[in-house]
């Protein structure tokens, strides 16, 4: 029996159509100026009225229930949110935060907004009891004409906004314009932070460079993109020391695969034909400490079947140095490694 399957097949047999995005999950974050405001609208989405109500310190609205009808006609509301601006005042600290919302009506209308949130913590260490924590005290918002990601204010006040992180935007643009319509994160019923990646700095330097040239710098940037029954999908977006700023795709390599029955469990004959690029990883994540990425995927829940491959980022991009492969159904964990170039720890 033959078979030719790509290293990543097995688990990317779930890539034709994203499951639906589960739940929000619950934040309550009084750390920041900013984890507070994101709270907020995590309360609002999970439909938590009075959480989101208690975050101020002036009630909002007559009553609860006022705040609630509020968002009666709301399905769900994105989120983007800038530096927050810091003042001391008489023994408190106030912040100025800037946001953009895009708000979902039940019928799928959207209507955005943008502007500025006033917080207030009291000195902690001269607090007494009840302890009053970081609390909302106000907000001026108005109706925005802009996309969301170019809606944020660059003043709050009399104060302008620090620049934010242009490569961050970039990034998340670049995803979005690959992946809409592919990616679980970038529906339109997803969390509104969903698409927030896991950011990395990588300092680097050319083999062509000299001794003595200061480091290069690069952004890697990984997106969620969606869940399988079994496997977690992820994209990558770099952007190189030349500001060029584009999703990865990484070399894997082509199997033929032939077992000795029809029950696979036994492999006669593993080889690669080929390779593919593969812009989508499988259960992936980044080592900053070996500045490498590895992933495993997954060929069936008992994980008895898989593929693993490592890239290494050297000379400005991510090679693949190894890749193993347990093609055996077998109910055991057995992987052959079919290419190693690797030489690091």
């Amino acid at each position: 029996m033959r078979r030719l399957l790509s290293a990543i097949a097995g688990a990317m047999l779930i890539a034709g159509a994203a499951p639906a995005a589960a739940a929000e999950p619950y934040l309550d974050d009084r750390s920041s100026a900013e984890s507070l405001v994101r709270s907020l609208y995590n309360a609002i989405n999970r439909k938590e009225y009075a959480r989101a109500y208690g975050y101020f310190d002036t009630p909002p609205a007559d009553s609860l229930e006022a705040y609630a009808q509020g968002y009666a006609d709301t399905e769900r509301v994105a989120l983007r949110v800038g530096p927050a601006l810091e003042e001391g005042a008489a023994g408190s600290v106030v912040y100025q935060v800037p946001v953009a919302l895009a708000a979902t009506a039940a019928d799928g209308s959207e209507r955005r907004f943008a502007g500025c949130y006033t917080l207030r913590l009291a000195n902690p260490q001269i607090q007494g009891t009840p302890f009053r924590p970081l609390h909302i005290t106000g907000a001026r918002l108005a109706i925005a004409t802009e996309p969301l990601d170019a809606a944020l204010p660059t003043r709050c006040g009399d104060r302008a906004v620090p620049a934010g992180d242009a490569l961050l935007q970039r990034a998340r643009a670049a995803f979005a314009a690959h992946y809409d319509g592919i990616c679980q994160s970038l529906a339109p019923d997803a969390a509104p932070d969903a698409a927030e990646p896991e950011a990395h700095t990588i300092r680097f330097n050319y083999a062509y460079d000299d001794p003595d040239q200061p480091q290069r710098e690069a952004r890697l940037f990984r997106f969620w993109c969606f869940n399988g029954a079994y496997n977690e999908i992820h994209v990558y977006v770099l952007a190189n020391d030349a500001g060029e700023v584009l999703p990865l795709s990484f070399a894997t390599p082509e199997l033929d695969i032939r077992y000795r029955d029809d029950a696979s469990e036994t492999v006669e004959d593993l080889r690669i034909i080929g390779y593919t690029a593969q812009d989508r990883l499988v259960n992936s994540g980044y080592d900053p400490q070996t500045l490498s990425i590895s992933a495993h995927a997954k060929w069936r829940g008992l994980g008895d079947a898989a593929s693993d491959g490592l890239w290494i980022f050297r000379d400005g991009r991510f090679t693949l140095v190894r890749y193993d492969v347990d093609a055996s159904y077998d109910g055991e964990i057995n992987p052959v490694t079919v290419l190693d170039h690797h030489t690091g720890p």
